[in-house]
């Protein structure tokens, strides 16, 4: 504390308090409000204006326990109860109903080892093929994830290192509340006597154990049991060591006691409000800025607000299907109206998954290898979960966002860093790294606020023409022998599976394709294929001079980096002087795909094989000094994060101001249904509609005034997405690609063409007029 009593701000790095700090703290009930409000600050600090929740679905496996807590009413005796355990029908039943409402999450919640008390339990376990409750918990938890794909978060109670093993196998996470460290609570008279997984030690193992083999787990302290505050500090840096050595908490639960009838704690009174907010800002304190500190939304009868000042960051679980099989009478409130309370706390309700983003980050190394899919799968860019079911080149309509509260006091009191990122943009000052990763991950009326900048600069630097190129996609093979993970295009020689087979295409058919073209009014040739083994320099030279020879007023777009590079090593000259002889044989532009991610540390993953950040960007700039313009690229939404968006979007403006080569930037969201790396359950399903979106709206502000044409993909996005980002600081809609086939390899519903009169109908009905372009921007009269 400082002189005036007051509790001074936390001036540690890691803003955690000490031990004794804490301890002196506990003796001063007067200095609550003070607590409140370094606390929040803490929480702010680590957590922003986000307050998150998982949507979840409640299974109790079984209400038998050996334990006789003197406050539970969710362990029964076998005679009161239909079965010892729910079966793999009733379980899979919820679990379906459960996906079907949106729920990621199934919490299975059971009594502690109720076969070494029951015989009806031994009996039934035996029924059913197993010996332990533990072993079948992990057959339905992993029958579950099987059969649904929900992420199973599993309460066990206190069990062995090879339990904790075989659960990890098929659940995201587990949970053991620690409850409280003071042992004198299993003595008589206390609520744990009789109740040996109550004793503190042999939790604080199955909390280590979770540590030493790296599971994402749950824990906390249960009050007003007759502990003392001294006492919830105890257990509170009890948990707080486990989590320095190991890493592995991934939240602390502060739960509020409350007296249930027909148990022997009936008329023991719970704990005051002011005790449970005491409680979490000390938590909060003792955690630091990163921990997740939670709070049972349904057991708080007075205001919510109170309990997000002092320091929360998540509610936990709140399921739209079943009850709180653990304090039944407490109804879970309604999602809409828990967000509701959390706006009006200027913060933003954020769904997320059993396991926490830190830990999504970082999945190889705390998930088992068969969970990781499904974790992905439910994951946007953040690790939290993904918010709509939209997907990248699926049809179907757009997602309708309900509405978010704007309000006054739903906004932060003080600059967010998306405020100050703005304000530098608006007055076009260069957006940095952490700008755009700001930017990037912008939620709520935050992701509008984004949108509407960009489309304001849009209109100022480009007005409100939409352009577009009537042009033909050739492909004059898929053969490719390189194995980019992504890719559902390419085929080897003798490969027949997925949409196509493979191809080759001589330069006789190449100039047939480029004249059915300019019959239909094209002005522009895009030519690009696989990386075909036999193909050398010699190949892509003559495409070229075979298309330019026939018809010289024809733009050639054509050739990758990838295709460059490849077609200079097999003809042993320099990038320049490859990239010299296609400029003569008629090569006009360079489409600046195959830059996917520019980062390594992603391209290690999505292909490792290909060019690398360095070397890709040397071709461009290659190209730029020669006179031959080139668009950008970025493929994104498999398993890249917004830094490596942000560090992509800085290497072309970069590039930009040291060359102006880069006609165009153009936002390619990845299409996961076909592709090799999200059948193998190894990348999210591409970016979520609001990471698509921003993408579009990011790219302008960022690499303004360098790049001025932002385009869409009208083939990734869908006619609707793509309204969405011709709104969001897009002006140009592309081509209307006759025999588009690469987007379409991998699951694509959109592609192969757009016709003009409905490229013309799309740009009017949001009021907006088309012009139709040269490869170049130039305009074109007709």
């Amino acid at each position: 504390m400082n002189e005036l009593g007051r509790i001074a701000p936390i001036e540690k790095p890691d803003r955690r308090l000490s031990p004794s700090s804490a301890y002196d703290l506990a003796s001063d009930p007067a200095l609550l409000d003070d607590l409140i409000h370094e606390a929040t600050a803490v929480r702010d600090s680590g957590h922003g204006n986000i307050i998150t929740y998982s949507r979840n679905v409640f299974v109790p496996l079984t209400h038998l326990c050996r334990d006789v807590c003197h406050y539970c009413t969710f362990a029964h005796q076998p005679s009161t109860i239909k079965s010892p355990y729910m079966s793999r029908s009733e379980v899979l039943e919820v679990a379906r109903n459960a996906a079907a409402m949106g729920c990621t999450e199934v919490l299975f919640t059971l009594g502690d080892k109720p076969e070494q008390r029951y015989t009806a339990a031994r009996e039934t376990l035996a029924d059913l093929g197993h010996e332990t409750t533990i072993s079948y918990l992990a057959e339905i938890a992993g029958l579950v994830h099987q059969e649904t794909g929900l992420l199973a978060h599993v309460n066990p109670g206190v069990i062995d290192e090879a339990e904790i093993k075989l659960l990890r196998q098929v659940s995201a996470s587990q949970g053991l509340m620690l409850e409280s460290t003071a042992e004198r609570l299993c003595e008589r008279g206390g609520p744990h006597f009789g109740s040996p997984d109550k004793i503190p030690a042999r939790r604080l193992e199955t909390l280590r154990l979770a540590g030493v083999n790296k599971v994402p787990t749950t824990s906390g302290i249960l009050i007003g049991i007759g502990e003392t505050r001294h006492e919830r500090i105890d257990a509170l840096l009890a948990l707080r060591d486990l989590h320095d050595r190991y890493g592995h908490l991934q939240e602390i639960i502060i739960q509020n006691f409350k007296p249930k009838p027909a148990t022997q704690m009936a008329d023991h009174r719970e704990p005051a409000f002011e005790d449970l907010l005491w409680t979490i800002a000390m938590a909060r304190l003792l955690f630091g800025p990163d921990m997740n500190i939670q709070a049972p939304p349904n057991l708080l009868a007075e205001d919510r607000s109170k309990v997000i000042a002092a320091g929360i960051n998540d509610w936990g679980g709140v399921s739209p299907l079943t009850p709180d099989f653990v304090n039944p009478e407490a109804p879970w409130p309604q999602i809409a109206e828990l967000a509701h309370q959390t706006a009006r706390s200027g913060k933003l309700l954020c769904e997320r998954l059993a396991v926490y983003p830190k830990y999504v980050a970082n999945a190889e190394a705390w998930l088992d290898e068969g969970v990781v899919g499904a974790v992905l799968r439910h994951s946007d860019a953040t690790g939290l979960a993904r918010e709509e079911n939209w997907f990248a080149g699926m049809g179907g309509d757009v997602p309708v966002r309900a509405p978010v509260e704007t309000a006054e006091n739903t906004r932060p009191k003080s600059e967010n860093s998306i405020d100050l990122a703005l304000k530098r943009a608006a007055t076009e000052e260069p957006l940095s790294l952490k700008d755009t990763v700001s930017l990037l991950n912008a939620r709520g009326t935050d992701v509008e606020r984004v949108c509407e900048a960009a489309d304001d600069l849009r209109r100022r630097v480009c007005g409100d023409d939409i352009t577009y190129v009537i042009n033909r996609n050739i492909n004059y093979t898929n053969i490719c022998s390189f194995r980019c993970a992504f890719c559902a295009f390419s085929k080897s020689s003798t490969k027949n599976d997925l949409r196509d087979k493979p191809y080759v295409r001589e330069s006789d058919e190449v100039v047939s394709m480029a004249a059915d073209a300019i019959a239909r009014g094209a002005t522009e040739v895009c030519m690009q294929g696989g990386i075909h083994p036999s193909y050398t320099g010699d190949t892509y030279l003559g495409h070229t001079r075979a298309v330019h020879d026939a018809f010289p007023e024809l733009h050639i777009h054509g050739f990758s980096p990838l295709e460059i590079w490849h077609g200079a090593q097999t003809l042993e000259i320099s990038i320049a002087d490859f990239l010299s002889r296609m400029k003569a044989a008629g090569l006009s532009s360079l489409p600046g795909t195959a830059a996917e991610i520019l980062d390594d540390e992603i391209r290690d993953v999505i292909c490792p094989d290909k060019l690398n950040t360095k070397l890709w960007l040397e071709i461009l700039e290659t190209a730029h000094g020669l006179g031959i313009p080139t668009t950008a690229t970025i493929m994104f939404g498999h398993v890249e994060k917004p830094i490596h968006v942000a560090r992509h979007l800085l290497h072309i403006r970069n590039l930009q101001i040291r060359t102006g080569g880069f006609t165009e930037f153009v936002p390619l969201p990845f299409v996961h249904m076909e592709a090799p790396i999200a059948l193998k359950n190894r990348a999210r399903r591409g970016p979520t509609y609001r990471e698509a979106i921003l993408m579009h709206a990011v790219a302008r502000l960022t690499l303004h005034p360098h790049i001025s044409n932002i385009q869409t993909s009208w083939v990734k996005m869908g006619l609707e997405g793509a309204k969405a980002c011709l709104k969001a600081g897009c002006n140009d809609l592309g081509g209307v690609l006759m025999s588009e086939s690469i987007s379409r390899a991998a699951g694509s519903a959109h592609g192969q063409e757009f016709r003009v009169d409905e490229m013309h109908d799309l740009i009017h009905s949001i009021a907006r007029q088309p012009r139709q372009r040269r490869t170049d921007y130039g305009s074109l009269s007709r």
